[in-house]
């Protein structure tokens, strides 16, 4: 499945500059780590490819499917940045509840339910309540709500903010495992947050992808001379230093 987002441009304001203008992205298969500094507009594509935001010019498209119509949305799952636990239900309870928003009946919810949360390595906690968790659990819930209604794409929008290091490598295994079967796009400001799990690495300026290639073009532009724990770092401040 390819979703492409065709020169768009969209503002918040119509007065206001455009955060993205005549953008034209591809998303590839496996998983894309979307790195930029903060205010680059990486949470707007990410809601323009989710079909949550409509851009003022262009298109965004699915194979052929509009980002207007069901059929896209049923495809494309969106985790934005905070995922809010809900007191009263269990972290089953959770995921089937999605499930139902998005159009599922409520038995097919409930069954779909166990096996997302079985696919993040939760089914141990599917009866504890979500206000229970950890910060960690509650993202991997998020994510099992994003799965639930059989999406092939999963776009998240900064998973990993507030994890610690070894909450972070569950993570990363985790988003491993689906991705022989889901495309992921996942934004992040970390610059060596999950650079060296992805497969591919976009980067985005000042609402301009300077940067959109495998891991291994990313890391090329890494200068000489640069630690190997910061190579990274320093492709991400090459690529950054470039564009301006």
């Amino acid at each position: 499945m390819t979703l492409r987002l065709d020169s768009c441009t969209y503002s918040y304001r119509r007065w206001q500059a455009p955060v993205l203008k005549d953008l034209s992205y591809q998303l590839s298969r496996g998983l894309t780590v979307l790195l930029g500094p903060n205010g680059a507009g990486k949470s707007t594509l990410l809601k323009l490819a989710a079909g949550v935001a409509r851009p003022q010019a262009g298109t965004v498209i699915l194979n052929r499917t509009s980002s207007r119509t069901k059929k896209y949305r049923s495809a494309v799952a969106w985790m934005p940045q905070n995922i809010s636990p809900m007191p009263t239900l269990t972290a089953r309870e959770y995921v089937a509840y999605v499930g139902w928003l998005k159009g599922m009946n409520r038995t097919d919810a409930w069954q779909n339910a166990h096996r997302s949360l079985a696919r993040v390595e939760l089914t141990d906690v599917a009866q504890t309540k979500t206000s229970r968790l950890s910060g960690g659990q509650l993202r991997r819930v998020g994510v099992a709500a994003s799965l639930v209604h059989g999406a092939r794409i999963l776009l998240l929008d900064e998973p990993t903010a507030g994890m610690d290091p070894h909450q972070r490598r569950v993570f990363r295994d985790l988003l491993n495992t689906l991705t022989p079967e889901v495309t992921v796009l996942m934004s992040t400001h970390d610059v060596a947050d999950l650079a060296d799990d992805a497969d591919h690495v976009t980067v985005l300026n000042s609402g301009t992808i300077i940067h959109s290639g495998t891991t291994e073009t990313f890391f090329s532009h890494t200068p000489p001379g640069t630690a190997a724990g910061r190579a990274a770092e320093g492709a991400y401040s090459a690529l950054l230093g470039k564009s301006h």
